[in-house]
């Protein structure tokens, strides 16, 4: 009702109060939900689910939740997950996502400069990593530390220093390298993986906020219980999170623990042990793996960074739009790369993108006018020349005008960077067709008008209010909405023929729940469809709708034949996502 009310014409005041109770709102709301979890796992009622899912996806994902967050700190957040690790795993994708965002929430929260970083690994990677290496990180008399201008910078994403000096670049360039050079050895890898039943992957997450003083360690994991009692009125939370999240990794078949350091930072680690998907099909291929475009295949692209975490970071999510990479620590070794004395030469990298980092712009290094006056000539042929993009966490408009009217850059890449927004990012700088992107098509509001204009839908809930909300929702993007107040009402107005698009339906309503008005209406469609034979086979989608999250479950759901699942209150995206599954978008079809 508040997201509604946002959408109407409000004074200063009036939006103010609006938002502040929205925010109290989803904060409940998430409270709610982790006292719940927190019960059911007490209870012992709490089950995973055992389903095909894409890693790297439910990451990025969680990465967009705080961007705005990150971006407003001037925060690095960035997310690497090794080669090694399989596309697709067999587990509980909303339970990792669950664990992820409670981790890196706290980061964010507890965090006001340096970086959030989330690596995903082998576990036996990490041991081959680490093996004899623990003497060398004692008190931080590593050779992790290097001095630049009269400052100490450490080699870690942001340059800051991190609590577990072992996650820093003395470790990660050997799980690199061994990623480049060690190809068969990835190949056997990634074929023990196909060929086992389970796979063990650790998950890291850095930060380098105020840390957890030494005499609160102890309680870290204990449910209700924070650092000191200060921290609820400083930062907010229950201190719920921590404790809920211990409990899904121990079900998940792992372990949770962390190193921290006060005014140094936070690292949390947990193992998880995965199922292994079997690609039985091309379908189940491409129904579970991300889809991310396959037309920057081939594009050359050299990253311009001086500190090594970040560009690996950056390189990662390149490689994944099947992008060939080098990587330069200047502007001056770009210029290396791509020619000598004014002239590119036969062997060398001639980039389609050079991605400069905001700080070595900031460095005042002027060699990106050289590039720009390189002679992109070679045997009479004419090469393009590369388009200059800039990699920022935060830019203000002064510094993106001054980088433009100075000609350093054709566009910005904001952090923390995704696949998905960096292919979107390269078809707009580089002039490509939007709806190769595949994943990256339309979203938001857009996009919604476009599948939900003109469409009839039926809504069904017991209460007035929920009622009220779901329609103006829907209404906003153009729906046609009808109404019901129970299963039993929905049953008499999807009796066939009926001209319903869709029909949201709530789970929890006296007399006949949803589950068993969506099981009704599914057999009076099987039983119509078996007696036709004019080729017409009615099925109306049936969205479930509910906040509750001890029984509105997914394969409640699929088993009494609902299409898909949108929680209440509802979120723009989520709406997004399930209604694109049920209608094709004309604005898409058309163009």
């Amino acid at each position: 009702m508040l997201a509604l009310l946002l959408d109407t014409e409000l004074s200063s005041t009036q939006r103010d109060y609006a938002q502040t109770a929205q925010a109290c709102g989803k904060a409940l709301i998430t409270l709610i939900n982790e006292v719940l979890d927190r019960a059911k796992i007490e209870a012992g009622k709490l089950e995973l689910e055992a389903v095909p899912f894409d890693l790297r996806s439910i990451l990025d994902d969680v990465l967009s939740l705080f961007s705005e967050t990150s971006r407003h700190k001037g925060l690095e957040l960035a997310v690497f997950v090794s080669d090694k690790v399989p596309d697709i795993v067999m587990g509980d994708p909303g339970r990792f996502r669950q664990i992820i965002t409670n981790l890196v929430g706290n980061s964010i929260k507890f965090t006001e400069q340096g970086h959030i970083f989330v690596k995903v690994h082998l576990a036996e990677n990490r041991k081959s990593i680490m093996n004899g290496k623990h003497g060398s990180f004692l008190n931080g008399e590593s050779d992790e530390v290097f001095h630049i201008s009269g400052d100490y910078h450490f080699k870690t994403l942001s340059g800051c220093e991190a609590a577990d000096e072992r996650n820093s670049w003395d470790n990660f360039k050997h799980l690199i390298a061994d990623e480049e050079y060690c190809l068969d050895s990835s190949r056997e890898t990634a074929a023990a993986c196909e060929s086992s039943e389970q796979v063990t992957l650790r998950v890291c997450v850095e930060d380098t906020g105020i840390g957890i003083p030494f005499s609160a360690q102890d309680r870290v994991f204990m449910p209700f219980v924070q650092a000191n009692s200060s921290t609820s009125r400083n930062f907010g939370g229950t201190g719920i999170g921590l404790s809920i999240s211990k409990c899904l990794v121990e079900l998940m078949g792992g372990q949770i623990n962390f190193i921290s350091r006060p005014q140094v930072g936070s690292t949390f680690s947990f193992t998880a042990v995965f199922g292994t998907f079997k690609k039985c099909s091309v379908s189940d291929k491409k129904k579970n793996l991300e889809d991310l475009p396959s037309s920057f295949r081939g594009l050359k692209v050299i990253v311009v960074d001086g500190k090594l975490v970040r560009a690996a970071v950056t390189r990662y999510h390149l490689k994944r739009l099947g992008i060939l990479v080098k990587v330069a620590n200047s502007i001056s070794k770009a210029l290396a790369l791509c020619g000598k004395s004014g002239s590119l030469t036969s062997g060398m990298f001639q980039p389609g993108i050079i991605m400069v980092e905001k700080d070595t712009w900031l460095s005042g290094e002027d060699g990106i006018f050289n590039i720009r006056k390189l002679d992109w000539k070679q045997n009479g042929h004419m090469f393009k020349m590369p388009k200059i993009i800039l990699l920022a966490t935060n830019i203000s408009n002064t510094e993106f005008d001054e980088a433009k009217a100075t000609g350093f850059t054709d566009t910005v890449i904001m952090k923390p960077l995704r696949a998905s927004m960096v292919a979107a990012c390269l078809q707009q700088v580089l002039g490509m067709e939007k709806r190769q992107l595949g994943k990256d098509m339309p979203t938001g509001s857009p996009f919604l008008h476009s599948v939900l204009c003109g469409k009839k839908i039926l809504v069904v809930d017991d209460n007035g209010v929920n009622r009220r909300v779901a329609a103006g929702a829907l209404k906003k993007f153009g729906a046609d909405v009808k109404c019901a107040e129970s299963g039993k009402a929905a049953l008499e107005m999807l009796q066939l023929p009926h001209n319903f698009d869709a029909c949201f339906m709530d789970i929890q309503m006296p007399e006949m729940d949803g589950f068993e008005a969506t099981s009704r209406i599914r057999k009076m469609e099987r039983k119509v469809n078996e007696e036709m034979n004019n080729g017409r086979e009615w099925h109306v989608p049936i969205l479930a709708m509910t906040a509750d999250v001890i029984h509105a479950t997914c394969e409640e759901c699929v088993k009494c034949g609902m299409d898909g699942y949108v929680s209440k209150p509802f979120e723009e995206e989520n709406l997004y996502q399930e209604v694109a599954k049920c209608f094709k978008s004309k604005t898409i079809s058309d163009s």
